[in-house]
């Protein structure tokens, strides 16, 4: 959630900016006593903000939370749209990090049942995804970066998606 945090930080920062704010005019707006130090490290992404902080903070900002955690969900995933990416099995197997044997299992597997070579990607959406990283032991966004390292993630770009644990028999 390292990213997210960064983001979130980050789009606080602008919106603080882009409403002519210093840090100090938007910690008098605030309703509860924050310092300043406090306030700059939530814009920094290196410490985290509670939810209802983080409320508090788009109330004095005179922004809707959840536009706002739009606005940073859409970055973290910008070129992943909707939370899809298209996942190379032959990648996953190749790789050695060993937080990622779970999927490589699971690639392994689903390679070995496929007709051929050419139909060794697959399209994976958030709700897999999650699953992924849940048996991963990563947050969702650790596991796309991590993929992402290896070539093993590129952006979808079409609807066709699969869900983790599908079989293919019907593709």
């Amino acid at each position: 959630m390292a990213v997210y945090q960064r983001v979130l930080g980050d789009e606080i920062r602008r919106l603080r900016k882009k409403r002519g704010l210093t840090r100090k005019q938007l910690n008098r707006r605030l309703q509860s006593e924050i310092s300043l130090q406090t306030l700059a490290t939530y814009e920094l992404g290196t410490r985290q903000c509670s939810v209802v902080r983080f409320v508090e903070i788009c109330v004095a900002l005179d922004e809707q939370p959840h536009e706002l955690m739009a606005r940073v969900h859409e970055r973290v995933f910008a070129d992943a749209p909707r939370g899809r990416i298209r996942l190379d099995l032959r990648q996953v197997v190749r790789d050695d990090h060993d937080e990622l044997l779970p999927l490589r299992r699971w690639a392994r597997g689903r390679l070995d049942h496929l007709p051929n070579a050419g139909a060794a990607e697959v399209q994976l959406d958030f709700a897999a995804l999650e699953q992924l990283a849940a048996l991963c032991g990563l947050q969702t966004v650790e596991l796309i970066a991590l993929l992402r390292r290896i070539g093993g993630a590129a952006p979808e770009p079409v609807a066709v998606h699969h869900h983790f644990g599908e079989h293919d028999e019907d593709d």
